[in-house]
């Protein structure tokens, strides 16, 4: 199973969510796969700052549902989240976790989940989170992002996708402080708020 096929298969499948996500190729495979979602997709967060990021949305936001697109290696730089979002139950979060068994962007060393002893979707049901799955095939993941979309409780899937990256792929050309603003001005024209106002000059 590759990362691209279950990105083009969970991208009809949003509309007004917000998208958070991880380095990598992803990102150009998200831009790519997802062209109505660039502007609320918030791109190139640092490992272990994904989902965290994509929890304080939810509970900011709580009448709109966020996506965490995560990787194997971001989860296991910080899974104390996963206790995190076992105790806090955000109703609105769907995780996806991007289960390739290796540090892609860096050269591909294996993750902790390479030797096949370590199961991200268990951790995440012993920190607490009932509604934690493994996909190892497409239906199995297209099925598991319906049921995320529509929960009430956070809801993690663990795609069990290719090392292979997918080379014909549209370039992002924005860099990520760039993303930022136009994450931030998409999500201030939808929710009718101020999140960064102008500059106050003394």
């Amino acid at each position: 199973m590759h990362r691209f096929d279950c990105m083009r298969v969970l991208a009809p499948l949003l509309k007004d969510e917000l998208v958070i996500l991880s380095l990598g190729a992803s990102v150009d495979e998200w831009y790519t796969a997802a062209p109505h979602m660039r502007a609320a997709s918030l791109f190139q967060q640092q490992l272990g700052c994904v989902t965290p990021q994509a929890f304080g949305l939810a509970v900011g936001l709580p009448h709109r549902r966020i996506v965490s697109l995560d990787t194997d290696g971001g989860m296991m730089f910080n899974l104390g989240i996963l206790a995190t979002l076992a105790n806090e139950q955000p109703k609105n979060l769907l995780v996806v976790v991007w289960d390739n068994e290796c540090y892609q962007s860096i050269g591909g060393p294996p993750t902790h989940t390479a030797q096949g002893r370590v199961d991200i979707a268990k951790i995440a049901q012993g920190a607490g989170i009932a509604e934690a799955h493994t996909a190892t095939t497409l239906d199995a993941f297209e099925a598991l992002c319906r049921r995320g979309l529509v929960a009430e409780v956070p809801f993690v899937v663990v795609a069990k996708v290719s090392k292979e990256s997918f080379r014909d792929v549209r370039r992002k050309h924005s860099d990520g402080r760039e993303d930022k603003y136009i994450f931030v001005r998409h999500v201030e024209a939808t929710e009718g708020i101020v999140v960064m106002g102008p500059s106050e000059h003394n």
